[in-house]
Parts: C-alpha cells; structure tokens; sequence
C-alpha cells in the first residue's frame, strides 16, 4: 500500500525539510523511496532518522510543492526531528536499511514512535483533487502536458463542487505552477 503523507527529515544543522511524498507499507516494513539527488534522502542517509506526518490539510502538499515550505514544526518526542503542528498524527522512524538505485534508492525504516494527535474526519473532493493535482505537478517533466491538462480538467470538477477557501488557495499555487511551465516550454 502506498500512503501520501509529508516527510520532514533534518540535516546536522538542524534545519527542516517538508517533501509530500508516496510512501511504501509492507507488512512491518516502512519503506521511504527519495529520488536522487534530493534532500530528503541526503538527510535521512545523514541523520538515519524521519518522521512520517499524516496530514489532510493539503494545502501543505501544495506548498511544498509551490515552493511554500514555511510550516509551524514542534520537536518529535523521541527521535531528532520535526513534526508538522498540523499533522492528524504522526509516525516517528529509525533508518534500518538502504538498498541502492541509481534512480530511486529503497530507505527501509522501522517506526519507532506514533501519536494521533486529532481524528481524521475524510477528504472531500476539492481536497483529493488538490492533492492529484500535486501529484501531477511532481511529474510536470515527465508527462505530457496534454496529460496533465486532461487529468487537471477532470480533477477541477470536484473542486468547484467541493471547495474552500484552503483547498482553492492551494489550487492556485498548483496551476501557476502548470502556467509557468508551459510558458517555459513554449520558450
């Protein structure tokens, strides 16, 4: 199963991380899959630690995504990390293991410490369509943008339905983003 949740991650320095990220659940198994290069996994590999925060406020997926990465952080309870003030709950993890890629190198973590720090009351539409849309957004390099415009049309069905003013807000970080990027390619 894989869970999107936000990753915050901390290098010697102490300073934070946030990466909205597709996480891998095997039985006990918690498996982080950073690509290369990328901050996420250079902090983890550095700190062997992580903490996993489960979030339905996705204007933070879309932030992090926007280059909004400025989010209220209070100190993990038993590792050296953060945690999102906003997190449902949160999953504290120790680095176990690393099997190397070239591309994408599997972080297989153990958690060490979870807390539920308020219920998860379900997403409405306007909120999986942000958070689809971020997905997208994630791979604007990869796919083809007539892609992206059929799912992003779709996905905008459900948050004209279902929006507030968060989830609209976070839209719109998101389609500057698509904006900006065709106007680069089309340079």
């Amino acid at each position: 199963m894989i869970q999107e949740l936000i990753v915050t991650t901390q290098n010697r320095a102490g300073e934070t991380h946030l990466a909205p990220m597709g996480i891998h659940l095997l039985a006990d198994e918690i498996i982080i899959l950073p690509f290369k290069p990328s901050t996420t996994l250079n902090n983890i590999v550095e700190s062997k630690v992580a903490v996993l925060n489960y979030c339905d406020d996705v204007s933070v997926f879309a932030g992090c995504l926007t280059g909004r990465r400025q989010w209220s952080l209070q100190a993990a309870e038993v590792i050296k990390g953060q945690v999102l003030a906003c997190a449902l709950a949160h999953t504290e993890l120790e680095l176990v293991r690393i099997e190397d890629d070239e591309t994408r190198p599997k972080l297989f973590c153990k958690a060490v410490h979870s807390f539920n720090h308020s219920p998860f009351k379900g997403f409405n539409r306007a909120q999986y369509s942000v958070l689809e849309a971020a997905i997208l957004i994630s791979r604007l390099t990869w796919l083809p943008i007539a892609k992206i415009d059929a799912e992003i049309e779709y996905l905008r069905i459900g948050l004209e339905k279902t929006a507030g003013d968060r989830e609209l807000e976070a839209w719109s970080w998101l389609m500057q983003v698509i904006d900006k990027h065709k106007e680069e390619q089309s340079l």
